[in-house]
């Protein structure tokens, strides 16, 4: 389970715009996959109040990975589009991660 920062920039001292939410279980016996299932729920801005909804595969150690965005609620409200993955930081001790996500969509 997760409920992370979301943030502008890439680090825990930029401006927090919502929260990371949802899941991810290992889904590949050759690799680490990640099966992702993960809403963008923002709180600050134009945005208060909308989600965008991620679900795809997550290939951890690809350098950048794409999943698609299925939907959304509020102003994405038929969300159609792609989220590109990058980890820029990663403690394999604890697990902890940052992850910048470039976010390109259509909605009405």
């Amino acid at each position: 389970m997760i409920d992370d920062p979301l943030t502008l920039a890439p680090n825990l001292i930029s401006k927090m715009v919502g929260r990371a939410q949802g899941f991810y279980a290992s889904a590949s016996q050759q690799d680490l996959g990640l099966l992702m299932v993960m809403n963008f729920a923002f709180s600050e801005g134009k945005y208060n109040g909308s989600t965008l909804t991620v679900l795809g595969r997550n290939s951890v150690f690809t350098p950048v990975r794409e999943m698609p965005v299925i939907g959304g609620s509020e102003l994405f409200r038929f969300a159609r589009g792609y989220v590109q993955a990058k980890t820029h930081t990663v403690d394999l001790t604890t697990g902890d991660a940052c992850i910048e996500y470039n976010v390109y969509v259509m909605h009405y």
